[in-house]
């Protein structure tokens, strides 16, 4: 993909040298409060594997978050296709982000949605872009808010990934942003 640079940083194809970042914030118990699973180092590479490829494929998608000053890379953001959720409509795009926590409480997440954003509906001319988060996790919501997004209570739902046995992480709360509302 082109990188994409922000006031502070790159997003950009993952390299080699992200693979520890990668996995760290996809085990910690901190970063992935919300999630039902971790990911031991080889599931950790295949999944980061993934997401390249699909980059490659399209030539956007969860992208390394560089930050420009070190070089460092702070985790993933992006947009991609909803089609592994069944239960949302067909040809929905999603923005999505995971940080690694000393880069949190900084505003990357933000600043990297934001790019994400021009691009979807600058680049690509997508009509709106859609986000869901666990409706506990608070932090992700108020990015989603912080974005201008809106929370859609009535398309709120239950993620088909979360196994039963994680019931309190199976409600999602639904936000969207339409163009125009990008635009104003």
């Amino acid at each position: 993909m082109t990188p994409i640079r922000t006031a502070r940083l790159i997003l950009r194809d993952w390299r080699e040298g992200d693979r520890a970042l990668f996995h760290r914030i996809n085990s910690d118990e901190q970063v992935m409060e919300f999630f039902p699973f971790r990911r031991d180092r080889a599931q950790s590479d295949a999944k980061m594997d993934e997401l390249q490829a699909l980059i490659d494929r399209d030539g956007y998608g969860f992208a390394a978050v560089e930050i420009a000053e070190t070089g460092e890379c702070a985790g993933f953001a992006g947009i991609t296709g909803t089609g592994h959720i069944p239960s949302l409509p067909e040809g929905m795009v999603e923005i999505g982000w995971r940080l690694a926590p000393e880069f949190w409480g900084r505003g990357i997440a933000t600043e990297a949605a934001r790019a994400w954003l021009g691009f979807g509906f600058d680049t690509l001319g997508l009509e709106e872009i859609v986000s869901f988060a666990v409706k506990a996790n608070h932090r992700s919501t108020a990015v989603m808010e912080r974005l201008g997004m809106r929370a859609e209570p009535a398309l709120d739902f239950d993620h088909p990934s979360v196994p039963d046995s994680h019931p309190h992480l199976k409600r999602h709360a639904f936000y969207r942003l339409k163009r125009a509302d990008w635009k104003a």
